[in-house]
């Protein structure tokens, strides 16, 4: 009776566990066939779209207005720098579904993923334009003509508002813009900085150092401060020295306002030295010649400078002179002064023995 009681019982399990069993078995190995095949395929997409590229070096490709994605991607298909127009367009579709227009920069090695956010995002050539401080607006013009990424000329009859800028107009900066940008345009945009700095202080309210008394009297003394070092921890000595002129009624006698009257504007010698006779030139910018600041300032100046201005240094010098190392030395009195000038041009002979100096 026992031995019946086992046999129905192996004869059930047989019948009902095992089958059970077997088919969660069954069903586990399923699972981990789907999965392992929907890994593999992930990594075949991922592979294809985001690490394989047919880019072999940089090049650069346009999107017009007016360009489909369709279009857009049959001709990078034509021109070999994705390996499957479709796999591009399906790219496009995960990344936003569209193209913007530009010029765009593709780096060697870019793959189809990133190519298309490239596109779906904007992300076109763009050039770095360094404006570097203490140029005049005939410098920086030269210089925007100097980058050949840069389109137009900077002398027009239109744009009246950027042709006619002046010297303190221009906040020197760095300008990432885009490429084929006019040279019009990044003029305008280094103009409305400046003008955000002016309004900036303007809101603030703040009177300038006695006797300035307005904006356009800050940027010039600013833009004499900006040519006369290059040293930021110098501009507000600098700085100091000229309003303690100003406010004694001496004249400045900044070599920068001289040498701004000589080259009409220029702003630089070109290697010619400044002489004595120079100091004679009938100019209002001469400021050996005629009181007070010039009439405009000399140069674009920044930051540093302007708060130089804004904030100079306590100090009593009214002289200074360069000490040939890159700095000045300053003096409080002429007589000193006098001592100073003379072992700057000792320095002088000794760095050039063959040249007879009359600067002043």
């Amino acid at each position: 009776m026992a031995e019946d009681k086992n046999h129905l019982f192996a004869n059930w399990f047989l019948s009902a566990i095992i089958p059970k069993v077997m088919r969660r078995r069954k069903k586990r190995i399923f699972a981990r066939y789907l999965f392992g095949i929907a890994v593999a395929m992930f990594a075949v997409i991922y592979y294809a779209l985001c690490v394989r590229s047919t880019v072999r070096e940089s090049i650069t490709f346009d999107i017009n207005s007016g360009d489909t994605v369709a279009s857009v991607a049959r001709r990078i298909d034509s021109e070999k720098l994705v390996f499957s127009d479709m796999a591009f367009k399906f790219a496009i579709r995960l990344r936003g579904g569209r193209v913007q227009k530009g010029e765009y920069e593709i780096p060697r090695g870019a793959s189809a993923w990133k190519i298309a956010g490239m596109f779906a995002r904007g992300n076109i050539a763009t050039v770095k334009i360094v404006i570097p401080e203490g140029l005049t607006i005939l410098q920086i013009k030269d210089l925007l003509r100097s980058y050949s990424s840069l389109e137009g000329d900077v002398d027009c009859n239109d744009w009246r508002r950027v042709c006619d800028v002046a010297d303190g107009d221009i906040f020197p900066d760095t300008y990432h813009v885009a490429r084929g940008t006019s040279r019009l345009a990044v003029l305008d945009l280094a103009r409305k900085k400046m003008e955000e700095t002016k309004n900036k202080w303007l809101r603030m309210r703040r009177n300038p150092p006695a006797p300035l008394t307005g904006w356009n009297d800050v940027i010039t003394l600013a833009s004499i401060v900006q040519r006369e070092t290059p040293r930021t921890s110098e501009m507000k000595i600098v700085a100091s020295v000229y309003l303690n002129r100003l406010r004694r009624g001496m004249r400045l006698q900044a070599d920068p306002t001289v040498i701004y009257a000589l080259t009409d504007g220029y702003g630089d010698m070109r290697g010619a030295p400044l002489l004595r006779g120079h100091l004679k030139i009938d100019s209002p910018y001469n400021t050996y010649r005629n009181n007070g600041l010039p009439p405009a300032p000399i140069a674009n100046v920044g930051s540093h400078a302007i708060r130089a201005v804004l904030e100079p240094a306590d100090t009593k010098y009214l002289y200074f002179v360069a000490d040939g190392r890159g700095g000045h030395k300053f003096a409080t009195d002429y007589e000193t002064h006098l001592k100073n000038h003379a072992d700057w041009r000792e320095i002088k002979k000794m760095n050039n023995p063959e040249l007879n100096f009359e600067n002043p």
